[in-house]
């Protein structure tokens, strides 16, 4: 028996690209303890680059140099985790074909060649928007279960505006 849909509904339908997984990744960052935690860890290790510089240009003796290249290292990572992981899930979303998703005031239905799912407001209470994407993710310090919805899979500026406001009637912005 099918579910009786009321009030505003929308439609998306898109290919994702790795743009849009790096993007939603980021903005997970922003919502997740462990995102916090990383950028944190970026603060430390800038911190220690410019204790280097400091050092180096007084011509006083200087951190080793193990600390001088994980100071380096670490920030290269997190700038650049976001990307990688983003082309692993891009592969892997690609072999799924076109995604089909049904946005209504219950949640998000999605549908790809593959596979059907469906999430309510309640599993992901919270979203983010960015540049690209959209970004609902569950209400765990980490937000381990996220959903991204590029906006170029809606028809137009008016859509990603109705978005937006059915959003913000069934989830909290952070």
């Amino acid at each position: 028996m099918e579910k009786e849909t009321t009030g505003d509904v929308l439609e998306l339908t898109y290919r994702p690209v790795a743009e849009d997984f790096t993007s939603a990744l980021r903005a997970r960052m922003r919502m997740s303890r462990t995102g916090r935690r990383l950028r944190a860890l970026f603060v430390v290790a800038g911190f220690f680059l410019v204790l280097e510089a400091v050092l180096l240009a007084t011509g006083k003796p200087g951190v080793p140099l193990v600390l001088l290249v994980g100071s380096v290292a670490v920030p290269l990572m997190i700038l650049s985790s976001p990307w990688l992981m983003a082309r692993q899930i891009q592969r892997l979303a690609g072999r799924q074909g076109v995604w089909r998703v049904t946005v209504t005031e219950e949640g998000i239905a999605l549908t790809t060649d593959t596979t059907t799912t469906s999430v309510t407001w309640q599993a992901q209470p919270r979203y983010r928007e960015t540049e690209r994407v959209f970004v609902l993710a569950s209400d765990d310090k980490n937000a381990t279960g996220f959903t991204m919805l590029p906006k170029h899979g809606l028809s137009d500026d008016a859509d990603v505006d109705r978005f937006r406001e059915l959003l913000n009637r069934h989830v909290a912005r952070c």
